[in-house]
């Protein structure tokens, strides 16, 4: 989520080779996200070639920010 945080939106290949995780990583990560409502899946075709686009909702953006804060507020209790 950290990745469609701070872009518009981003494509499978992108995210795959940001993250190194493997194609059923991102699939399984992607699916669980779409069905909690907090990304938005489009599929399409370039051409000849398949092309799976990732945005986040208004609903993940809400989600990724509370959990930014909360990450936040439990780090800067941490001793230096």
């Amino acid at each position: 989520m950290s990745y469609l945080f701070v872009v518009d939106s981003a494509d499978f290949v992108f995210l795959k080779n940001q993250t190194n995780l493997t194609a059923g990583n991102i699939s399984s990560h992607m699916t669980k996200l779409e069905d909690a409502g907090y990304v938005k899946v489009t599929k399409s075709f370039v051409g000849k070639r398949p092309q799976t686009m990732f945005r986040l909702t208004a609903k993940g953006r809400k989600a990724f920010e509370n959990y930014r804060k909360s990450l936040n507020s439990a780090l800067s209790c941490l001793p230096e």
